[in-house]
């Protein structure tokens, strides 16, 4: 046995190996991508699935071609993704339409009243949000159970009424009690939004809760109640608390505030349109 040859044969069997590896991968999604163009109806989500594995296979290949080939494709299949979505968008639309409401936007982001729906094609789901908050998990392209959760929603938030008085009062309290957890006041006299929406959530609790805690006696408040809530009270910000008269004021999010929701909340001014904030803060009127 010529020992010096062997383990040079070994060496380059080894450095080989991954090439090996990565070239039959290549070709297996390949072949599943020409099958698939090759049909006479293209399937934009079975094209959709083998566009990952033919993704992944450019990266661990450096041929132009492939490159190329993997590109067109990837193009290919948003283009039917897209029909989808549209085609998707236009039924809901007519559906909407007969029940005498507006569908405005183009897919994949349709705005009905007050709520956005989110289209993913390719995983043929969608989900309804109110401003930046999900009131559904992703939901089946079901016409039927769309349109019942617009319902629910539009019943929970959109007729949602709420004493105006009484709520600042509570936000008012939970901005008193977070300013007195503090030893020093912060500048402005600002607490984080998200802060006060859970110690005014904490505040609801009632005895039960406290005399016992768990999740059967927690009554909880949801974040899309509360931007509603903050939405609703915008037109008369101000309370009357202790013969004083105080305003609601909130404080606009920075760049890097907004990319976080435990540091900022997005109030909605149109289904489509908003700002992020950050603080808040009571001032007397």
């Amino acid at each position: 046995m010529n020992e010096s040859l062997l383990l040079q044969l070994q060496a380059a069997e080894e450095a080989l190996t991954p090439q090996f590896k990565a070239l039959r991968g290549t070709m297996g999604a390949l072949k599943k991508a020409i099958k698939l163009a090759g049909e006479e109806t293209l399937d934009p989500l079975a094209m959709q699935k083998a566009l990952v594995k033919l993704e992944e296979a450019a990266e661990a290949v450096d041929n132009d071609q492939l490159q190329a080939a993997t590109e067109a494709f990837a193009a290919q299949t948003q283009e039917g993704l897209d029909a989808l979505a549209f085609e998707f968008a236009r039924d809901l639309k007519h559906v909407f339409e007969e029940r005498g409401q507006t569908v405005e936007g183009r897919p994949p982001t349709l705005a009905v009243g007050l709520f956005v729906l989110q289209i993913d094609a390719g995983a043929r789901k969608a989900q309804w949000f109110y401003g930046k908050e999900p009131l559904t998990k992703p939901m089946p392209l079901s016409i039927h159970a769309i349109t019942k959760a617009y319902d629910r929603a539009e019943k929970s938030i959109g007729q949602r009424t709420i004493n105006a008085d009484e709520f600042l009062s509570e936000m008012h309290k939970a901005w008193e009690e977070a300013l007195a957890e503090r030893k020093r006041p912060p500048s402005g006299k600002r607490i984080n939004i998200v802060k006060i929406h859970a110690k005014v959530t904490m505040n609801r609790q009632s005895k039960r809760f406290w005399n016992s805690p768990a999740r059967s006696t927690f009554k909880d408040y949801p974040r899309a109640f509360f931007v509603r809530d903050l939405v609703l009270v915008q037109e008369t910000p101000t309370v009357e608390i202790e013969g004083k008269r105080y305003r609601l004021r909130l404080a606009g999010a920075t760049k890097s505030q907004t990319e976080s929701a435990m540091r900022s909340i997005w109030l909605p001014q149109t289904a489509l349109d908003g700002d992020y904030y950050a603080d808040v803060t009571f001032e007397e009127a």
